[in-house]
């Protein structure tokens, strides 16, 4: 897999090619051979211009390396005896619990927090705490055999997977099937257990900051002692290189980060023995030589698998030195961190996994490593911090939710890799603030249960820094191609880009739109990798963004369960504004129906008048007639829907929010649906594995040439296109707005709002 944030290490360069039939009220799948739909030279090609024909090759050698049992060689399956703890020391004099032990103790290597903060901590720790928001609740859970997948909270509409204590490690617990447990990882199927994401999440650990953060509330030594009994079964049950589990080089990584809390965690509890900390360190030694042996292949993917694996490798190397390779680890992590960040980071702040999720996991992975970095003096460099101080800032700029949610743009697959506070899966401002402190010293919010990050990593001192939090405006990343139209009432957002990484989902051009805080137009999230259709990876389609489609076609064709091919390109055209801001515009387009046999253009324009009136244009035009589609996916809130005007009300906290569909010059054909029974049409996965009901809006018509409008309106209004003008009564007065098809220029030509200022916005030069 290894595309999304939590691939396993086997290749997936295109070995199956994804076609669909489409509708409504049907999604059915088919794969197919790739050599019968793509050709395997025909894919090569396409994969070689895309990503290097360097890369190609590797991927290819790396195909053979594990189907020819050269990575099983490599990594070879053993039991715990037979890589005994002396052959990862230094000194393999240490390989006894007493002088382990005792060389712990006197080492000293130090850590985000020691066991004296305890007194301290626990004060300010309990103030983040209230009735339903506390560790306590998922420590509880844990204890009882009951385990939350993903993020997802406590809800009358969630049960906790029953998966035991200790949990089956190996078992997937929403099909009951389970993946071999005695087999080497290279010979396991990333897919013929389900999704393989869910078998892993235990395994993960994530769960260890939930118990330490209970632990050092309350002094609980009952949860000290859950966490080395949840350890030692693992180790007994995960024999070094076997299983599931062992598959994924960055699920190594991430559970060497859990692990390391709890050791740390827990260090002065009566439960941490000498002999279960030398079992532990044994078991992270191992874990840095599976790390290790396939890093390249997790470079290989230019993603967040090379910084996390070079997390794990800069973690094990600072933490331990006495391991053999603890120097060896240290550089390469070094290297690889310093690297993947000038490489994948863009200097916008953009990254190049096009995820809001795995934006995040890439920050919480380098705050984890930069930080480490300081307290053993082993800074990194200005040019790397300069970046996270940008992509923080990237992060912040699409902070709009009342709860600190951002849109939920590309894949959000459940990874929340350092859960240090109470807030919920979808509140983005724990890791903005972390990262503001780390590279400003400042806070850019005002006290909350988000600064439990800052005093888990930075210590008391953080807590009474100044905030500085910085203006939220209109913001462009021209180099990653996102784009906020923010006012203080409202905010669109959008991605228009010049692909230089591989996308993983299809939504050029989607539009999310925030009024007040409150989501309005949404992006559908992700349910699944790896589940039975329609739900197979289904929302990472064109079909599911607000945006439009020709004839049922994608934006790219899918040629592997994450890659698609070739990638589209897009073009900001135009983003102007009045100079007192009251009236703007943005305008893009991209390529992804030239492809066609009879090719389509396709133009997005964005007009905004005043606070939060929004009128959308979709253009596109063709030499001959196709079918196409707009689509709008709306948050559930109560609505009232009238079909003979295209006119949807939906009722938010604010009050009544308006949304009004059409096409100019021709017939249009509209529907409103809600949770279909038979396709992911009308729901959305507001945590991965779950999905929760929608309203999906369409707009249909045929013809060489189409003009959507879809206006968004705090007030009721009727809109009226008259020739080459679209008009209606905003709340600042009538608005007039001309377009125009001919040439390469604007789209919209004028926009005129007859109001007190007379406000105009001249677009035709």
């Amino acid at each position: 897999m290894g595309w999304p944030g939590g691939g396993a290490d086997s290749a997936d360069f295109g070995g199956e090619f994804l076609t669909q039939r489409r509708g409504d009220a049907e999604v059915s799948r088919k794969v197919v051979a790739v050599d019968k739909v793509m050709g395997r030279t025909r894919l090569a090609w396409a994969l070689g211009r895309q990503m290097g024909a360097g890369w190609l090759a590797y991927r290819l050698w790396y195909a053979a390396s594990l189907k020819s049992g050269l990575v099983a060689r490599r990594l070879p399956a053993s039991s715990w005896q037979e890589r005994p703890f002396s052959a990862c020391l230094a000194d393999p004099q240490l390989a006894e619990p007493a002088a382990y032990g005792a060389y712990r103790q006197q080492a000293g290597s130090p850590f985000f927090f020691a066991p004296q903060d305890r007194l301290v901590f626990g004060p300010l720790l309990a103030c983040w705490d209230s009735e339903k928001l506390t560790p306590h609740q998922l420590t509880a859970e844990i204890s009882q055999g009951r385990w939350r997948y993903y993020g997802y909270p406590a809800s009358d509409d969630y049960e906790p997977a029953a998966l035991g204590l200790p949990p089956q490690w190996h078992s997937n617990p929403f099909t009951g099937q389970n993946a071999p447990a005695n087999r080497h990882w290279s010979r396991i199927s990333d897919f013929a257990q389900g999704d393989i994401k869910t078998i892993w999440e235990a395994s993960r650990f994530s769960f260890v900051y939930a118990l330490v953060r209970a632990y050092w509330r309350s002094g609980d030594e009952t949860l000290a002692e859950l966490f080395w009994q949840l350890v030692l079964d693992w180790r007994e049950q995960n024999p070094p290189q076997q299983g599931p589990n062992w598959k994924c080089g960055q699920e190594t990584s991430l559970r060497v980060m859990a692990w390391c809390f709890g050791f740390y965690g827990f260090a002065d509890s009566p439960a941490t023995t000498p002999e279960r900390v030398m079992m532990l360190a044994h078991m992270l030694a191992v874990s840095g030589e599976r790390i290790e042996g396939n890093l390249r292949y997790a470079l290989s993917q230019q993603n967040n698998h090379g910084i996390s694996e070079g997390m794990g490798l800069w973690t094990l190397g600072l933490l331990f030195p006495e391991f053999k390779a603890a120097e060896r680890w240290r550089e390469k992590g070094r290297e690889a961190l310093e690297a993947q960040g000038q490489a994948l980071i863009y200097t916008d702040g953009s990254f190049a996994q096009h995820s809001v999720n795995y934006h995040r996991l890439m920050l919480h992975d380098y705050l984890w490593c930069i930080r480490l970095g300081e307290l053993y003096e082993r800074p990194f460099s200005t040019a790397l911090r300069q970046r996270i101080q940008e992509a923080g800032n990237w992060l912040y700029q699409l902070q709009v939710g009342r709860g600190g949610e951002v849109p939920y743009y590309g894949q959000v697959d459940g990874a929340l890799i350092l859960p240090l506070n109470n807030c919920d899966f979808r509140d983005f401002r724990p890791v903005i603030q972390a990262v503001h402190y780390l590279t400003q010293g400042s806070r850019c919010y005002p006290d909350g249960p988000w600064d439990e990050d800052l005093l888990w990593l930075f210590g008391v001192q953080a807590l009474e820094t100044a905030v500085t939090g910085a203006p939220q405006d209109d913001f462009g990343a021209a180099e990653g191609g996102y784009y906020t139209l923010r006012t203080a009432k409202s905010m669109v957002f959008t991605r228009c880009a010049k692909l230089r990484h591989r996308p993983s989902q299809a939504d050029m051009l989607h539009i999310d739109l925030w009024q007040y805080g409150n989501p309005i137009a949404i992006d559908a999230g992700t349910y699944s990798y790896n589940a039975p259709p329609p739900w197979n990876n289904a929302l990472a389609n064109t079909r599911y963004h607000n945006t439009v489609t020709v004839d049922d076609q994608e934006q790219m064709e899918r040629a592997g369960k994450f890659l698609w091919l070739p990638w589209v390109q897009g073009e900001v055209q135009c983003s102007q504004r009045t100079g007192n801001g009251q009236v703007a515009y943005w305008q893009g387009t991209h390529d992804g129906y030239g492809r066609l046999p009879v090719p389509v253009s396709y133009r997005r324009g964005v007009v905004r008048v005043g606070e939060d009136t929004w009128l959308i244009l979709d253009a596109l035009q063709s030499a001959g007639a196709h079918r196409y589609r707009l689509h709008w996916l709306f948050h559930p809130w109560v609505h009232v829907w009238r079909p003979k005007q295209a006119h949807l009300r939906l009722s938010t906290p604010e009050g009544a929010y308006h949304v009004v569909v059409g096409r100019i010059a021709g017939p249009v054909d509209v529907s409103l649906v809600t949770a279909a029974a038979d396709s992911p049409r009308g729901w959305y996965a507001p945590y991965y594995g779950h999905q929760a009901a929608a309203l999906s809006l369409t707009a249909e018509g045929e013809g060489e040439t189409a003009v959507f409008w879809t206006l968004f309106t705090p007030v009721e209004a009727e809109v009226t296109p008259i020739g080459n003008s679209i008009h209606f009564h905003g709340q600042d007065g009538p608005v007039t707005i001309e377009w125009s098809l001919t040439g390469q220029t604007n789209l919209v030509r004028r926009v005129f709002v007859d109001s007190a200022l007379s406000l105009q916005l001249d677009l035709s030069a």
